[in-house]
């Protein structure tokens, strides 16, 4: 009034109890249920009030179900208790005919209200406010959690809840834990839920929510009303802490945020003014809760009572409210901790909470048997969870010929179809048969000029049939090929050269001095054209094993200087033989070409499709797949190629499949690339240049909700790893490590790979996940 803030009190206006009679109702049950939810749905008029109000159902004679339902702002958890034990007061003195038997209240809310508001003003306020900016400065701004849904841009709040019960003994062991250290149930059981998000998260600054019942005076302990502000418990697990100093760390922050709890939790995030979301809670999104409040267990003089089942409330999953992305709720009852997780349903799976919550057990009992071992050593995995990250998903053995090298697969299937075509490229059109003479012609001359097993030869040619039989030649003399883009500075020419051991280099009079003087041997094309044409056209014996080189391809140095990669025989069949059954005939029917040869893409794309029959339509770049003569139905390219083609409408009706890799590939682009409809399937690969091109493949669904990097290949191990090298949960972020017959002998002038052939990815997959 006159620009002041006024409290009105309502008058006494009674508790409005409805009662319904399902007494021979066909359906008492689902009619129960249909009223329940109807009650928790019913909103409160917050001008008029109530905001109390009750429904008593009468399933029969001796059969009733009462429904209380208050609003949050005249009520919280503690109110629950002072309701259910007023409430059984005045039963049993009504029953008995007395009067009202409860002493009037010394103080009233609004009495707290202004009490409050006195004593956080002034100097308080101040200190506790400096108290809340300096702990909070910088936090983070989301916990990312792995979840099984992308986050909505806006919250939801559907919700659903899982259970817990931890038991006496692992109680006891917790309560044991605490005492040695001074620690409370809260705070005990508060540090296994951040070092259990901590390792989900793969984040070490850590902040939770925690409700406080701010009831601090005698006075209002009686009082029913909404006295409980919220905590922002912010906890460091930076440094591998063992499980004694993170005790200390939560002890230290929960008796801090005890000294300055006055200040309402609105005013504390005006205080620190993190980035506001509409799709996630400010400072935190999960909270935890130990209910440790005075109980009220009701009792109502002759009457027999029991809680309602949620099955016959309708109180399901899907009518569960969740307010953040997690809250875990304990509390003790009888000698042993149970509670529930509730979740919020639009970002995790039911399943996925209740392993966490297996996880959440494994921490309690390791901390309860050696508060030395550090938080990040903790087994979070079952026996059975570990075999199914470890064994299971690697169990990827096939079977393949153990004696063929790869020029081996091409003259194979020249032999079963000489007159198929195998190249096209600008009108030119060129048979197997064609194809495997020039191959054999060059590999002819290679041999008398020393090519075999081990040595290294450069090609360094434009993207034509040349290119293709060149390295197929290279294949037939026994020799190693080494890809030179004729495009690289001379500089970097060079060094690949003397890195790579090359002693001579497959090119043209028109490239030639691309390449540094004196640098290696050149075989010019051109100039020897026709001595080349001379040569037999039978293939000559090349020495070669499956242990030894097919080629040596440098990595992109993104990570450093260029290192040469060199890549078995066998290494390459390992692939091959994956694709024969990952790539149909009418995928191979029609291959573009498109990718570098010094990229290990173009192995997939020439070999992939030689050794099974396929054709490959030759182009300088992908951009160029709407221009082309030639229709082609199975195409591989980065994404962002794929984002640029999708845009200019350069993807013809006749591309069928999308291989994409080399870079992160988004989720919006695979479903826009779906949403041509003449692409019938979209496929996300993965893997190093030191693992043979592809170690990881998922087939993207068609209105799937992200991309993940998948499942190994044929004969290729991977696994999501710790920084302790142990494999992290499922879902949860870690560097993949790879491991199997695709991995390469090591870089060229480098010690080789170790013995396990056991090695990280050289630029990691953060974020890795696998199903």
């Amino acid at each position: 009034m006159n620009g002041e803030p006024e409290q009105r009190i309502a008058e006494e206006s009674g508790f409005h109890l409805l009662e319904h009679d399902l007494g021979g109702h066909p359906d008492a049950a689902a009619e129960l249920r249909r009223l329940a939810a109807e009650e928790a749905g019913a909103p409160f008029d917050l001008e008029h009030g109530p905001l109390i109000r009750g429904r008593l159902v009468r399933l029969a004679e001796d059969d009733h179900v009462l429904l209380i339902t208050l609003h949050h702002i005249v009520s919280d958890g503690w109110s629950a208790g002072v309701v259910a034990r007023e409430l059984g007061t005045l039963y049993a003195a009504f029953r008995r005919g007395e009067a009202n038997p409860l002493p009037p209240l010394s103080v009233q809310y609004a009495d707290y209200a202004a009490w409050q508001r006195k004593w956080v003003d002034g100097e308080v306020l101040r200190e506790q406010a400096e108290y809340w900016k300096a702990a909070l400065a910088r936090a983070p701004e989301l916990l990312e959690l792995p979840a099984d849904h992308p986050r909505p841009a806006r919250q939801s709040h559907a919700g659903g809840t899982v259970g817990i019960d931890l038991g006496e003994e692992l109680t006891a062991g917790l309560k044991a834990l605490g005492q040695r250290h001074g620690a409370t149930p809260f705070m005990t059981l508060l540090a296994a839920w951040v070092a259990l998000l901590a390792r989900l998260s793969g984040q070490d600054d850590v902040v939770v929510g925690t409700p406080s019942a701010n009831r601090g005076r005698a006075e209002i302990e009686g009082l029913i009303g909404f006295f409980v502000n919220t905590l922002a418990l912010r906890v460091d697990l930076s440094g591998s802490p063992t499980v004694a100093e993170l005790l200390g760390r939560v002890r230290e922050r929960a008796l801090g945020a005890q000294q300055n709890q006055d200040i309402p939790f609105e005013q504390v995030v005006e205080l620190v003014q993190p980035v506001r979301s509409l799709a996630h809670s400010p400072l935190f999104q999960v909270m935890f809760a130990w209910q440790n409040a005075p109980g009220g267990r009701l009792e109502l003089p002759g009457l027999a009572l029991g809680a309602l089942d949620p099955s016959d409330s309708g109180d399901s999953s899907a009518q569960v409210s969740a307010k953040f992305d997690l809250s875990l709720s304990l509390w003790e009852d009888g000698g042993r901790i149970e509670g529930a997780v509730e979740y919020a349903t639009a970002l995790f799976e039911r399943e996925t909470v209740e392993r966490w919550l297996g996880y959440l057990r494994r921490v309690l009992e390791e901390m309860a048997a050696d508060d030395a071992k550090p938080v990040d050593r903790l087994n979070l995995l079952s026996a059975a969870e570990r075999r199914r990250v470890v064994e299971d998903w690697n169990a990827t053995d096939a079977g393949y010929p153990a004696g063929a090298c790869v020029h081996d697969l091409f003259r194979a299937q020249a032999a079963r179809t000489p007159e198929a075509v195998a190249l096209s490229w600008q009108g030119e059109r060129l048979t197997y048969a064609e194809l495997e003479a020039r191959a054999n012609r060059l590999a002819n001359v290679l041999r008398r000029r020393g090519v075999g097993p081990e040595v290294r030869v450069g090609i360094c040619l434009p993207r034509t049939p040349e290119l293709v039989a060149a390295m197929l030649g290279v294949l037939g003399a026994g020799g190693a090929y080494v890809p030179l883009d004729p495009a690289y500075p001379r500089e970097r020419l060079g060094y690949m050269l003397e890195d790579a051991g090359v002693t001579l280099v497959i090119t043209d009079s028109a490239l030639a001095d691309r390449l540094p003087e004196n640098a290696a041997g050149l075989l010019l094309l051109d100039v020897e054209r026709d001595a080349i044409a001379a040569e037999p056209a039978d293939a000559p014996e090349s020495g070669a094993l499956p242990e030894n080189l097919s080629h040596v391809i440098f990595t992109s140095g993104s990570t450093g200087r260029p290192k040469g990669v060199m890549i078995r025989h066998s290494s390459v069949v390992v692939l091959l033989h994956w694709l024969r059954e990952n790539v149909t005939d009418e995928e191979r029917g029609s291959v573009l070409f498109s990718t570098s040869i010094n990229f290990d893409v173009s192995v997939a794309e020439v070999f992939g499709t030689l050794a099974w029959g396929g054709k490959l339509v030759i182009a300088e770049n992908a951009l160029e797949l709407a221009t082309l003569d030639e229709e082609v139905v199975h195409v591989s390219m980065v994404p962002s190629a794929a984002a640029e083609l999708l845009r200019s409408g350069g993807i013809p009706a006749c591309v069928k499949t999308l291989n994409l890799g080399g870079e992160a590939l988004p989720n919006a682009l695979a479903q826009g690339l779906y949403a041509l409809e003449t692409v019938e399937k979209v496929g996300n690969l993965y893997g190093p240049t030191e693992d043979t091109t592809y170690s990881t493949y998922y087939v993207v669904p068609r209105g799937a909700e992200q991309v993940l990097v998948g499942t190994p290949v044929a004969n290729t191990q991977a696994y999501v790893l710790d920084d302790h090298l142990q494999p992290v949960p499922i879902g949860v972020v870690g560097e993949l490590y790879l491991a199997g017959d695709g991995l390469s002998r090591g870089y060229a002038n480098r010690p080789a790979m170790t013995a396990e052939r056991f090695v990280p990815c050289p630029f990691g997959a953060p974020g890795a996940r696998m199903y």
